[in-house]
């Protein structure tokens, strides 16, 4: 595509999302323009589209591959640790955690938006360690990993992927695992975080979602107020929204805040958050057996924008489609998760986990540690975890894994890695042109 046509189509798309073209009045798109990697997540949209008009190139085998539930944004800092069931459990495990683009589509999607997402990692990290990209990270003089590296790692994830599919075939229980023992190399410290914010970790009253949104008042137990994060509601707007969303929560509601500013694809999309447990008089003992309620507006699944077509079960309602992708592709879903028609927006009702951790660009691609084979390694976990959500995605019969093993083969997955990597340097591109365009805006 001629440079010009592109920056044609890129406006014409970011416009046809957001709301606007390019612009530094939407936090979207200054968040966007942090670093490639950054604006590859905040953009899932372009891949579809890039993917619908043929700008990436598909081995015909990938379309062999049956139709399961998939997660539509796929890339490495949608995996990390949480535990099942929501905030109610205590199994800690390495997991696909962000579903809201989720739906019924092709299981290539993923696999190309992860592959690519493995690229993007190194000119993240890369960016970062030579001054290029201001990311508040511990230490930006770290090495980061290299083009081999990268090779290394897109090969582990997707024959750890194929392995994966082919023990399904041999024996469909296999779906029921998990990723739940210690990890080795610098994962562990994730994982140990994650175990620590748990309802049952000794850091649970210090370091769980819980304890950094909430304190103790006066007045009882109440979100902290703190700027461009937790908003208080008016009285009038906390009526409405009580009313609205009340009848869902699995407790008594002791406190609703607006949530500003969160994650990068979805950071424009209005959510609030419920604190629940039990009622008043409060103490520091009410606070365990609390947890928060995210109920988030959600916008249609990235992927439908261009292949709305692939399967009737994608015409339900963009909250309920969430909620269905995340029930099949989890081993145990959260607890509490639901969907809501209000204010002329479809809602989605979910735990906010107490323990989520999540793994951004530098925690795996910096140091001597990701370059000596941690980064591999976690790109084979998420191969691994990757597949058995996809295979979930058919609980009665094993015709999905049966397809994927045999699609996937050296041929067809060498053009996987080599389109990935082709499409990494169409997106550092693409990011360049939404940075300049950004400054002319302002």
């Amino acid at each position: 595509m001629a440079v010009m046509d592109r920056a044609k189509f890129l406006n014409q798309e970011i416009a046809r999302i957001d709301g606007t073209p390019p612009s530094t009045h939407l936090a979207k798109h200054l968040k966007m323009a942090q670093s490639p990697f950054v604006f590859y997540r905040g953009s899932a949209q372009l891949f579809y589209a890039d993917l619908a008009n043929h700008h990436l190139a598909l081995p015909e085998a990938c379309f062999s591959m049956s139709l399961t539930s998939v997660m539509g944004d796929c890339h490495t800092s949608n995996f990390g640790f949480l535990t099942e069931e929501g905030s109610h459990g205590d199994t800690v495990i390495f997991t696909p955690n962000d579903f809201d683009d989720a739906c019924v589509g092709y299981a290539h999607w993923d696999i190309l938006r992860y592959l690519t997402s493995l690229s993007l990692v190194e000119a993240h990290c890369k960016g970062i360690s030579e001054g290029q990209f201001l990311i508040d990270v511990p230490d930006p003089l770290k090495p980061a990993v290299d083009t081999h590296q990268v090779n290394h790692a897109q090969s582990l994830f997707i024959q750890e992927y194929v392995a994966t599919c082919q023990r399904v075939t041999e024996n469909s229980t296999v779906i029921n695992e998990a990723m739940e023992q210690e990890p080795d190399g610098k994962l562990k410290k994730f994982y140990n975080k994650a175990s620590e914010r748990s309802s049952c970790g000794e850091k649970f009253e210090s370091k769980s979602a819980l304890a950094k949104a909430v304190h103790l008042t006066q007045d009882g137990l109440k979100f902290k107020h703190i700027t461009d994060k937790y908003t208080p509601l008016s009285p009038a707007e906390h009526q409405q929204v009580l009313t609205a969303f009340a009848p869902y929560m699995d407790d008594d509601i002791v406190d609703i805040t607006s949530r500003e500013n969160a994650g990068t694809g979805s950071v424009n999309m209005r959510r609030f958050y419920f604190l629940v447990g039990p009622k008043k008089p409060h103490n520091a003992e009410s606070f365990r057996y609390c947890h928060i309620v995210e109920v988030k507006q959600q916008r249609k699944a990235a992927p439908l924008f261009y292949f709305d077509n692939v399967c009737p079960v994608n015409q339900l309602n963009p909250a309920h489609l969430t909620a269905r992708s995340q029930r099949r592709m989890q081993r145990r879903p959260d607890l509490l998760l639901d969907e809501v028609i209000w204010d002329n927006a479809h809602w989605l009702i979910r735990s906010r986990h107490h323990a989520k951790v999540g793994l951004d660009p530098h925690d795996i691609g910096m140091g001597n540690k990701a370059r000596n084979g941690d980064f591999g390694y976690f790109a084979k976990l998420c191969g691994y975890t990757l597949a058995l959500a996809h295979c979930r995605g058919d609980r009665r019969s094993t015709r999905f894994a049966k397809n994927a093993v045999k699609a996937l083969n050296h041929h067809t997955n060498s053009a996987l890695i080599t389109s990935a990597n082709h499409y990494a340097k169409q997106v550092i591109d693409d990011h360049s042109w939404f940075c300049d365009t950004l400054k002319n805006t302002e």
